[in-house]
C-alpha cells in the first residue's frame, strides 16, 4: 500500500540553463510525486561524478541531441546516485517498505527527496552507512562493468588508466579481486592512495609515459580518455583487451566519442580486442557490489563530503581533477 510523506517541499540543486557552476542553484522544489511502480526516497547523501559535470555543461552537445535537452536541461534537479531511507512506497511496489536503508540511481538526487523506480535500488550494505554507499552507484557499477568486459582473470597484467578516480579506484579493486596484478597509473600524490587498494605498483603520468621500457598488458581500462588510441594499442599484448571508459579529452561536439568510434572499427582487423563501453545502470550490478562491500572486498574510496549546499564546489573539485577517489554530498 503506498504511504505518503508530510513534506510537500524540499531543498534541490537545480538548473535551469547549460553552463559552470553557477548555473547550480540551491532551491525550494516540490517533493516529487512516486508513481505506483516507484519508491520515495529520504536522501542522506548522494554521490558526485563526472556526468553531473557533463549534464551541467550540455557538453559534449552530442548529449543535447540525444535527448538531454537541447537548449537546457530537460531535467532541472542535478545528481544521480543516492543512499537514504525509504520514506513511502508506490502501490505496485513489493521488495520494500518505509524505514528501508537503500541505495541506487535516479535522477534528481541532489535534495532531500528522490523518487526512484523500484528497479534502480537495492538494500545498503550493512555497516558502511550512507556516505559510502552513495558512492557505489555509477562509479562503481561503470568499474563492474568495464571489468566485467574485459574478463580479466587470475594471473593477468592489468594497467588501470585514472586509478585514482571515482571509477579507477574501483577497477584497481576489483581487478585485483579478480586475481589479476594492477598497475595504477596517476600522478604522483595520489599514488599513495592507488597503492593502498592493493595495485602492485604505480606509473606517474607526469614522468613517464605508459609506453615507456618493455612492459605490456593483458588488459587496460582507460577511464582517463585522454590518449590516443595508438598510444594504448602498444602497450597492449598483441591479443590483449582495451576497454575505453569515457572520453574526457574529446571535444565539443562528441567528447572523444569519436576514439570509441574508431576502436569499434579497428576491432574487426586486430587480434587485439577493443572496447567502448557504455554502462547502464542496474540493481543487479549495485547488488553485486553490495555484496563485495560486506564481505570486505571492497572499500569506497572517499575524498571529500560537502553539504548539499556546496553541490557547485564539489562538482568543481571534480572537474578540476583534485579527487582522489570518489566525492559525496552529505544532505
Amino acid at each position: 500500500m503506498s504511504t505518503s510523506t508530510r513534506a510537500t517541499t524540499m531543498t534541490a540543486v537545480a538548473q535551469d540553463r547549460y553552463g559552470s557552476t553557477d548555473v547550480l542553484n540551491v532551491s525550494r522544489m516540490p517533493v516529487p510525486a512516486p508513481g505506483p511502480n516507484d519508491v520515495l526516497v529520504r536522501v542522506r547523501a548522494a554521490g558526485v561524478d563526472v556526468g553531473v559535470w557533463h549534464l551541467m555543461t550540455g557538453r559534449p552537445y552530442l548529449m543535447r541531441m540525444i535527448g538531454f535537452g537541447f537548449r537546457g536541461p530537460k531535467a532541472r534537479i542535478r545528481g544521480l546516485a543516492f543512499a537514504g531511507r525509504v520514506e513511502s512506497v508506490g502501490s505496485a511496489v513489493t521488495r520494500f517498505r518505509p524505514g528501508d536503508d537503500v541505495v541506487g540511481s535516479a535522477q534528481g538526487a541532489f535534495a532531500e527527496y528522490v523518487a526512484a523506480p523500484e528497479t534502480s535500488i537495492t538494500r545498503m550494505p550493512g555497516g558502511a552507512g550512507y556516505e559510502k554507499s552513495a558512492a557505489l552507484p555509477i562509479s562503481g557499477v561503470t568499474a563492474l562493468q568495464a571489468v566485467k568486459a574485459a574478463g580479466v582473470t587470475a594471473g593477468q597484467r592489468v594497467l588501470v588508466i585514472g586509478a585514482a578516480g571515482g571509477v579507477g579506484t574501483y577497477a584497481v579493486q576489483l581487478a585485483v579481486a579478480a586475481g589479476a596484478t594492477v598497475t595504477g597509473v596517476c600522478s604522483g600524490p595520489k599514488a599513495e592512495l592507488v597503492l593502498s587498494l592493493a595495485a602492485a605498483d604505480v606509473i606517474d603520468y607526469t614522468r613517464s609515459e605508459i609506453t615507456a621500457g618493455d612492459r605490456r598488458w593483458d588488459v587496460i581500462i582507460d577511464t582517463a580518455g585522454n590518449r590516443p588510441l595508438s598510444v594504448l594499442r602498444r602497450a597492449l599484448t598483441p591479443d590483449g583487451t582495451l576497454v575505453l571508459v569515457g572520453g574526457e579529452a574529446g571535444g565539443a561536439v562528441l567528447g572523444g566519442m569519436e576514439r570509441v568510434a574508431a576502436a569499434g572499427i579497428r576491432n574487426r582487423f586486430t587480434t587485439q580486442t577493443l572496447l567502448g563501453l557504455l554502462s547502464k545502470e542496474n540493481a543487479t550490478d549495485l547488488a553485486e557490489l553490495v555484496g563485495l562491500v560486506e564481505a570486505g572486498t571492497l572499500d569506497p574510496a572517499i575524498d571529500t563530503v560537502y553539504p548539499l549546499a556546496e553541490a557547485a564546489a564539489a562538482v568543481k573539485h571534480i572537474a578540476d581533477g583534485r579527487a582522489r577517489g570518489k566525492v559525496v554530498l552529505s544532505v
